[in-house]
């Protein structure tokens, strides 16, 4: 009997219910993941029963790379707080770095890409030293001009096919499966952005992330090295952009500054982010699929006219309007999140 009352003073009998419910949704969580993946992975599979199949492929590698490029953009942009409006000069330099490396040495993409992403994570590096010295509306601005220099450079580096352009050789397959490794090279992509995104947000590192997010001074006073925390997480952020770069410039076959070192690329995957629940685990990935979604669905229903893009943006205001904190995390704030896309 004093055993129980022991237990019962210090909390042992709510405990084991607790645990119960959490073994629960965590069960539910992996098995759902295991789900998505496996029917991400077997849709090339299905050809036969999936009409307009080279377009349902394409819709799902874009989708994908948005995915992979949003869950990078997160960890600078949404643990760290720091909103960089400049991230697709990772993509760039990644689409370039691969790309050139085909056009002069034939050098396979699929193969090079971990390079050009190794490339951007030391780009990033640089940068990062440079931008990070300013906070808030100064650090956005610095970002914007960094997009701004970097893709001048490219429009005039001869080398690079300045603004005209560089066109490089795709792989010898046939039409109906040519898109085929594209699209696995990008679900990989997606799976370890997401992953990475996930390691992060559970590692002290990640916590870092967070506290500085919140109140950077009282960070630093805590002991955090706040600028080598922001430096590390803003050259991270740019690994897999930067192979989501080379994998989609191979597909196009084409390599333009205009197609990489746009801002509205930047401000897409920032808007990603902010819908699906910034400096959440599944919120850049609901952002990817939701918005990829809407902006298909729009261009299908009224074409690429001033009228899709006002449907579009219509409903991304109505959605910030019901989920002022991205879906994810103004769901969780209602403690009306599923427990399947509890990943934080």
């Amino acid at each position: 009997m004093a055993r129980t009352g022991i237990t019962q003073r210090i909390g042992f009998d709510s405990v084991e219910p607790d645990t119960t419910k959490r073994l629960r949704p965590d069960a539910a969580r992996r098995r759902f993941l295991l789900v998505v993946v496996i029917a991400v992975l077997a849709l090339p599979l299905a050809r036969p029963i999936i009409g307009s199949y080279n377009y349902v492929l394409q819709l799902g590698l874009i989708t994908l790379m948005w995915i992979a490029i949003t869950s990078s953009w997160n960890i600078i942009g949404g643990f760290a707080g720091y909103i960089s409006l400049g991230h697709n000069v990772f993509f760039g330099i990644g689409g370039y770095a691969s790309g050139m490396a085909l056009a002069y040495w034939k050098w396979n993409p699929f193969m090079t890409a971990v390079i050009a992403g190794i490339i951007a994570v030391l780009v990033g590096l640089v940068f990062g030293l440079i931008t990070l010295r300013a906070r808030g509306p100064a650090f956005i601005i610095s970002t914007i001009a960094l997009l701004l220099l970097v893709g001048l450079w490219f429009d005039n580096w001869e080398t690079a096919g300045g603004g005209s352009g560089l066109s490089l050789p795709l792989p010898q397959l046939s039409v109906q499966w040519l898109k085929v490794p594209f699209y696995y090279a990008m679900a990989i992509l997606a799976i370890g952005s997401v992953y990475l995104s996930y390691r992060v947000a559970h590692s002290k590192f990640g916590l870092g992330l967070r506290a500085l997010s919140q109140d950077e001074t009282k960070a630093e006073v805590a002991g955090i090295n706040t600028r080598w925390y922001k430096v590390i997480a803003f050259a991270m952020s740019g690994l897999f952009i930067g192979m989501a770069g080379a994998i989609f410039a191979y597909s196009l076959s084409y390599l333009r500054p205009t197609t990489f070192f746009e801002i509205g690329l930047a401000a897409q995957m920032v808007l990603m982010a902010i819908i699906g629940g910034r400096g959440t685990v599944a919120g850049p990935v609901i952002g990817a699929v939701l918005i990829n979604a809407i902006n298909e669905f729009s261009v299908v229903q009224f074409g690429a006219t001033a009228l899709n893009i006002v449907v579009t943006g219509g409903i991304l205001l109505v959605a910030l309007l019901f989920f002022p904190l991205g879906i994810v995390g103004s769901l969780r704030e209602a403690g009306r999140l599923p427990a399947v896309l509890d990943w934080d």
